[in-house]
């Protein structure tokens, strides 16, 4: 995460600057630059004239399921697409992994109803977020933890492959560099690839964790609103959540891992897995268009 920058250079230039610096590491801007083409070519697939809500309502479907995968509630797609639409009512009591799949789909729902804010209010998205993400999962007398950032004495016992969670203050410090990075990247596009954007977001939620539960949940449905509103993938088609489950989650994790040691070889190679999973999950997105064409979905 960069470092607050002297009195007289302008924080959100600076950001800006570091970022496009990072979109120059090896291989990163080409990856950039197929993710974008990639993205283009979904936008204008012929299913998405008339049956974007369809096609994007299956995204969130298997971009749930992706997520929930990713932290070990593997369940077939048919079943979360059941109880994403009511199709299936939920048990009365749900196990660790039906509350994760739980928190998955609410996250990712969310995340299309966050695009539209998290640009200019970061940190109230990402607390949105967690509501949605982290409610199946909180017991009820600790609700009071909920779309908040941990404090003194909360501890986080996720992603430990990427070393000891922050302490409460430099979680505090942390998020707030990063709404004024998300802000300042924004209005910046022309310069910084909104893939690296978006995957550098990502990754530092994993990084700083900043709740107690439920961050992994909140990082990549945080990925799925900013590609969307920063205009990479606009309609919502994409399942960037299933290329990460496609690449495998060991090399999420991992990569994960070298992106939080904070040196250029582990950013580069966080930036180029997020890429290619992004580009799996284009490819996903399209094979989701294919099936809405052919009336497989409805």
């Amino acid at each position: 995460m960069p470092e607050p920058q002297p009195a007289h250079v302008d924080p959100h230039d600076a950001l800006v600057d570091q970022l496009a610096a990072l979109a120059g590491l090896p291989g990163v801007q080409e990856k950039a630059d197929a993710v974008r083409e990639a993205c283009t070519r979904l936008r204008f697939h012929e299913a998405l004239r008339r049956r974007i809500p369809e096609a994007s309502a299956e995204s969130r479907v298997r971009g749930a399921r992706a997520s929930a995968a990713l932290e070990g509630a593997d369940y077939p797609v048919d079943l979360v697409r059941e109880l994403t639409t009511g199709a299936r009512p939920w048990p009365d009591e749900l196990s660790p992994d039906l509350a994760t799949l739980k928190g998955a789909i609410a996250a990712t729902a969310e995340s299309e109803r966050v695009a539209g804010i998290v640009r200019t209010a970061p940190l109230q998205a990402l607390a949105r977020l967690h509501v949605a993400a982290a409610a199946p999962l909180t017991p009820s007398d600790r609700a009071d933890t909920l779309g908040r950032p941990r404090t003194e004495g909360e501890d986080c016992a996720e992603f430990v492959d990427v070393g000891p969670a922050p302490s409460a203050a430099e979680v505090s410090r942390r998020l707030a560099q990063l709404a004024d990075l998300i802000v300042a990247a924004s209005s910046a596009t022309n310069r910084v690839p909104a893939v690296v954007i978006s995957s550098i977001v990502h990754g530092e939620v994993i990084a700083i964790r900043p709740f107690v539960h439920g961050n992994g949940l909140v990082a990549r449905a945080l990925e799925r609103a900013l590609i969307q509103a920063l205009g990479l993938d606009p309609t919502g088609v994409a399942v960037p959540e299933a290329g990460h489950v496609a690449s495998g989650a060991v090399t999420y994790t991992g990569s994960s891992a070298a992106y939080g040691k904070g040196t250029a070889a582990g950013v580069g190679l966080w930036l180029g897995q997020v890429a290619d999973g992004l580009l799996k999950g284009v490819a996903e997105g399209e094979r989701i268009c294919d099936a809405v064409r052919a009336g497989r979905l409805s």
